[in-house]
């Protein structure tokens, strides 16, 4: 598969926008950001060679943070192959409302291209929002693309609010528990690669009048068969 190329040239492959929401509140300081921090950036090869095995499509990655309100890290929609994690440090609140409202504005057309496939979106928190999430989360979910992408949410510690993490993703099974260290850096691990080949050879598109995802097109899915399992040294809890 490596060396397996894309169908008609760099062209033939669609969009398909990757985005890291980081939770970057003062409950993160410390050993939990720099887990996020080293395991997003060791992540990035791996990520690279899944992308590049995937025909279909163009990996563009972005990173989104929130604490004391919210701002893009990664300014615009990066290639994989030209993308470069920035350490993130902790402090604040938790303003996801404010993280959601910045990541509604970026899921229409434009600055989406009508030909990008649904976007991989992968939410890390371990607390609860201090601001209205729910109002911008209704918003985020009545967007034809946030609709459709992939939403994936790891939950941080025992503390992290798995209900809101839940309406999140819409889906109970797309909420991981890293419960410590070890489990962080498999669940990065595996979202970020797994996600990366999400997309098929489907005829996915977004009409340009209406800005509707096609319901004919088949979902894109995210492989749970594939999740890493408890081990011995993943009984503590941060």
């Amino acid at each position: 598969m490596a060396g397996l190329k894309r169908p008609g040239g760099e062209l033939s492959s669609r969009p398909l926008h990757f985005i890291w929401m980081v939770d970057c509140s003062g409950s993160m300081f410390g050993e939990k950001i720099g887990t996020v921090n080293h395991a997003i950036q060791d992540t990035i090869p791996e990520m690279l060679d899944a992308a590049n095995n995937n025909p279909y499509a163009q990996l563009l990655v972005r990173t989104l943070r929130f604490s004391d309100g919210a701002s893009w890290v990664t300014t615009t929609p990066t290639k994989i192959e030209e993308f470069a994690w920035s350490d993130l440090e902790a402090d604040g609140v938790t303003n996801l409302g404010a993280a959601l409202n910045l990541l509604s504005a970026q899921l229409t057309i434009p600055p989406m291209s009508d030909r990008a496939l649904p976007p991989v979106i992968v939410l890390l928190s371990d607390g609860q929002p201090t601001d209205d999430y729910k109002t911008e989360l209704s918003k985020l979910l009545s967007l034809p693309w946030g609709k459709k992408a992939v939403r994936i949410a790891i939950a941080i510690g025992g503390d992290a609010d798995k209900e809101v993490l839940a309406e999140f993703t819409g889906n109970k099974e797309l909420v991981l528990e890293a419960k410590n260290r070890e489990m962080l850096v498999k669940m990065i691990k595996w979202a970020s690669t797994a996600a990366s080949m999400v997309s098929s050879p489907a005829s996915q598109s977004v009409d340009r009048e209406s800005t509707a995802v096609t319901d004919s097109d088949t979902p894109l899915m995210v492989d749970l068969d594939t999740l890493p399992s408890l081990g011995a040294d993943d009984a503590d809890v941060w």
